[in-house]
């Protein structure tokens, strides 16, 4: 497993440690998410503390190895396009060396990617005239004036979001995203060319423990813990009805799992929304934490700012997921937020 030193990384070496897989984690400790060798790793998988853009310790950390999980990345928004080259080195590159060192050794067993739902861009609308559209991105002009819903791209009106599938057409708006899906797409051709077997998991808004905590890399169920741990007011941008699907990381584990046919027949191709079918706002989140963490907590706060890679509304369909995968998430929002009020987080790098 490539980055299972990481938030969502470590929580599936858990899980498969837990079935009874050996594990060899392959992690470079990224000084941006971690300020050392984190306490929570468990003993019993083999860590190698190398890059995935480095040959000679992937050809290394592939012997024996009969499944790969790859989960490194960069991940988040990040600070500014001065990032960019940085997400495109170890997203891209490294999954390409990952992809040529399989290659090198005619590797036809389960590839699983752990990719993200930013690589659809917006959402899913509808129109009550002209039916399923696909809006533009925002303009500045229209997100300073406090307009945050997407209008109808042919007549104006306003839409109605819809759930997303997997077949949707995908739009990244952001760095991240865009390395996202060429990641995906690195691995697809790897697939068709090999024969391999690759399982795309796009990840919804993952949250739980061990979440990186002070860093612009953070999701935001991060970000509104660390404030309030500190009696600040959560920061809600746009008006806090932004939509997304929030998923506990332990559900997203138990994805891998079943991805990686340890949970059941396999394996299982294809690319599968990991979400709980189950849509909050931003606001609702930032509310649900503020009452799990005691009634001394600060309300949040919702202020208007916005950032333009930002998306207005996804969440997912779950459908395929449940069809395809077996998988269908278990941990329900407000039990996620009690526990994630008080679940340790990853110290700042």
């Amino acid at each position: 497993m490539t980055g299972g030193a990481g938030f969502v990384g470590s929580h599936v070496v858990d899980a498969l440690l837990a079935r009874g897989a050996d594990v060899r984690v392959l992690d470079n400790l990224h000084p941006a998410a971690h300020a050392g060798e984190p306490d929570y790793l468990d003993p019993r998988a083999e860590i190698m503390l190398d890059d995935v853009r480095d040959s000679d310790a992937v050809e290394g950390a592939l012997d024996g190895v009969d499944a790969v999980a790859h989960q490194a990345a960069m991940v988040g928004l990040g600070t500014d396009l001065l990032d960019i080259a940085d997400y495109v080195d170890h997203n891209a590159t490294g999954t390409a060396v990952l992809l040529r060192a399989l290659t090198r050794r005619s590797f036809r067993g389960r590839l699983v990617l752990a990719s993200s739902m930013v690589v659809y861009g917006e959402g899913r609308y509808a129109c009550p005239e002209h039916g399923v559209v696909r809006p533009p991105p925002r303009a500045r002009m229209d997100l300073e004036a406090g307009r945050f819903e997407p209008p109808c791209p042919t007549c104006g009106r306003p839409l109605e979001p819809r759930t997303v599938p997997e077949r949707a057409p995908v739009d990244p708006r952001n760095v991240y995203a865009a390395t996202k899906l060429h990641q995906e797409h690195l691995c697809e051709a790897w697939a068709r060319e090999t024969g391999g077997t690759l399982t795309v998991l796009r990840y919804h808004n993952v949250y739980g423990p061990r979440m990186p905590r002070d860093t612009p890399y953070a999701g935001v169920a991060s970000i509104f813990r660390s404030a309030l741990a500190a009696q600040r007011a959560p920061r809600v941008f746009e008006d806090g009805h932004q939509l997304r699907d929030f998923v506990h990381v332990a559900d997203v584990a138990r994805a891998n799992a079943l991805a990686l046919a340890l949970d059941g027949d396999g394996p299982h191709p294809g690319t599968f929304n990991i979400a709980s079918g189950r849509p909050r706002s931003v606001g609702d989140m930032a509310r649900a934490l503020a009452t799990a963490m005691g009634d001394d907590s600060p309300e949040p706060e919702v202020t208007g700012e916005f950032r333009l890679g930002d998306v207005r509304h996804v969440f997912a369909s779950t459908d395929l997921a449940r069809a395809g995968l077996g998988f269908e998430a278990e941990i329900g929002f407000e039990d996620g937020m009690a526990e994630f009020a008080t679940a340790p987080l990853r110290g700042p790098a």
